[in-house]
C-alpha cells in the first residue's frame, strides 16, 4: 500500500504559473495526481481559490468548479477576491479625472493552504504532503511542518511553463523534495468534454478552452 497523501493546490498559481494560454485548462486536479503519484493513495485534493469577477469569466470557473465537484476526493476552498483602490503614480499624466484605479487582488489563499497543511498535519491524517505552488508565503508552514511532523514528508510541485517562474528556490529548499509540474502531465488529465455528475447535470467545457 503507498503512502497516504493529501495534495493542496494553489489555484492561481496553478492557473499562472501553467495553464493560462494553453488548452489544458479543462483539467480533471484528481486524475492529474493520480496519474503523477502512482505509487501514493490519495486521501484528498484540496484546491484552493477564489470566486474572480467578471461575467464571462466567471461563468467559465464556475462550470470549472461545477466539473471538479463531481470527483469525490476534490475539495474546493474558497479564499476571496477583493477590490484594492490605487492612485496613478505618474507625475506627468495630464488625464483631467480622478488618478484612481481599481485591481483585483487573490486574499487568504495562502493562509488557507498553511491552515489547512498545519490542521492536517496535527490530526495525523497524512504521511505525504503534496504542495502545488510556488508562493515563498508557504514557506514557514512547511517549515513548522518539517519541524514538528518527522513522520510527514513535504513534497512541492512548482507549477511552471518557463525557468523563471519554476525557480521558486526558497519554497523548493523548504521541502523534503521539489519537482516541477509542467505539461506533460497536464495533457493527459484532462475531463472530457462534458462531465455529468451524480444528479445527472451536465457541465459543458467552454468553447474557448
Amino acid at each position: 500500500m503507498g503512502k497516504s497523501s493529501i495534495v493542496y493546490i494553489d489555484g492561481f498559481n496553478l492557473y499562472y504559473g501553467l495553464l493560462k494560454g494553453t488548452r489544458y485548462k479543462w483539467l480533471d486536479l484528481e486524475k492529474c495526481f493520480t496519474n503523477l503519484r502512482q505509487d501514493d493513495e490519495i486521501q484528498k485534493v484540496k484546491y484552493f481559490t477564489a470566486k474572480v469577477k467578471g461575467t464571462d469569466a466567471l461563468t467559465r470557473q464556475q462550470t470549472y468548479l461545477d466539473a471538479l465537484s463531481t470527483s469525490s476526493s476534490v475539495q474546493i476552498i474558497y479564499g476571496l477576491f477583493k477590490e484594492k483602490v490605487l492612485k496613478c503614480g505618474v507625475s506627468c499624466c495630464s488625464y483631467p479625472h480622478s488618478k484612481d484605479y481599481s485591481r483585483y487582488e487573490e486574499k487568504r489563499t495562502d493562509v488557507n493552504i498553511a491552515v489547512n497543511m498545519l490542521n492536517d498535519a496535527y490530526k495525523n491524517t497524512c504521511e505525504r504532503i503534496i504542495l502545488v505552488s510556488a508562493d515563498s508565503d508557504l514557506v514557514p508552514a512547511v517549515r513548522l511542518i518539517k519541524q514538528n511532523f518527522r513522520s510527514i514528508q513535504v513534497i512541492v510541485y512548482i507549477p511552471a511553463a518557463n525557468k523563471n517562474r519554476g525557480a521558486a528556490k526558497e519554497l523548493r529548499n523548504a521541502a523534503h523534495k521539489d519537482k516541477t509540474l509542467n505539461n506533460a502531465v497536464i495533457k493527459v488529465s484532462q475531463f472530457p468534454n462534458s462531465v455529468i455528475s451524480s444528479s445527472g447535470t451536465i457541465f459543458n467545457k467552454p468553447l474557448t478552452w
